[in-house]
């Protein structure tokens, strides 16, 4: 079913980044204007969260909407 060839997939998938994606960025950078100061990627927390703040025990992951929101808008229903 895969209309790339494994080398075109490789490349593809090679250029999706898992750590400072754009919508990562963007609530990093509001958390931290508003004076919200927290952890990158913190090893130690389970799952490896994209922002941490262990002293409100939160952590965020920031999902984007290559694999978890595509076309939500119009199917409204999650996958």
């Amino acid at each position: 079913m895969d209309h790339h060839t494994p080398s075109q997939r490789s490349k593809n998938m090679r250029a999706i980044k898992s750590t400072g994606t754009t919508n990562e960025i963007r609530l990093a950078k509001a958390l931290w204007h508003l004076g919200y100061r927290y952890r990158k990627n913190y090893k130690t927390v389970f799952g490896k969260p994209d922002l941490t703040f262990k002293k409100y025990k939160i952590a965020i992951f920031v999902d984007s909407e290559f694999f978890h929101g595509k076309d939500w808008e119009t199917q409204k229903i999650p996958y």
